[in-house]
């Protein structure tokens, strides 16, 4: 079945960068979006960037000029690179493919696919 598998989440200090990684499995990789949603404390879902089979991609204002979304159809990996994470970028973040929303609204948590989430704090 379709599984997507989080990594790299961690403590950062303010200003620094992480990159996230998600692994794929049970779906053909190289024809689906791939989009990464966070949930940061406090605050619901929200979209942070979408990565296209044609190769776009998109970034909503969440986190837009600070993440990178890039993807490997050979590994069936993709990737979220953050840099000048800020105390308000806390929170939990997801892979996700299928899921319902539009990126200028919400995902629909009861839609598509998700991983399990890993948690990103950003404290000093």
């Amino acid at each position: 079945q379709l599984q997507l598998v989080e990594s790299g989440g961690g403590l950062v200090q303010p200003g620094g960068s992480l990159r996230l990684s998600c692994e794929a499995s049970g779906l053909t990789f190289s024809r689906s979006v791939m989009s990464w949603a966070r949930q940061a404390s406090g605050k619901g879902l929200e979209w942070v960037s979408g990565s296209f089979p044609d190769g776009s991609t998109h970034y909503t204002d969440a986190m837009k000029g600070r993440v990178t979304i890039s993807r490997d159809n050979a590994k069936n990996m993709v990737y979220l690179q953050m840099t000048n994470l800020k105390a308000e970028d806390t929170g939990v973040y997801y892979c996700t493919t299928g899921v319902r929303g539009a990126y200028y609204l919400a995902p629909e948590r009861d839609s598509g696919y998700w991983g399990q989430g890993t948690q990103v704090t950003v404290s000093s």
